[in-house]
């Protein structure tokens, strides 16, 4: 199952950001009928913890895509792969 590593509630401008990067992977994931997942990791530290440890980067924040435990990538990548036509492949469904 695919899973987006998501924030929760806006309380900064960077947080706005994010949340707006989660609502453009998930309109492009809908649009695509690709089932999805979110994890809000603003639930607890074991779960930001989980998502970089999964991906080997303990500098991480979300928006992060993953296939079961393959990490796929950031929302730039997937911007990128979205652009390219290649986010089946981005996402390791293809």
């Amino acid at each position: 199952i695919l899973s987006c590593c998501c924030q929760g509630p806006v309380t900064s401008s960077r947080t706005f950001i994010v949340k707006s990067q989660q609502s453009e992977i998930m309109r492009i994931l809908d649009s695509k009928s690709i089932e999805y997942k979110l994890i809000d990791i603003s639930l607890g530290g074991e779960l930001r913890d989980e998502m970089r440890s999964k991906a080997g980067d303990p500098t991480l924040v979300p928006p992060q895509l993953f296939n079961e435990d393959q990490y796929c990538g950031n929302y730039e990548m997937f911007a990128d792969a979205v652009e390219a036509d290649t986010v089946e492949q981005f996402l390791k469904l293809a």
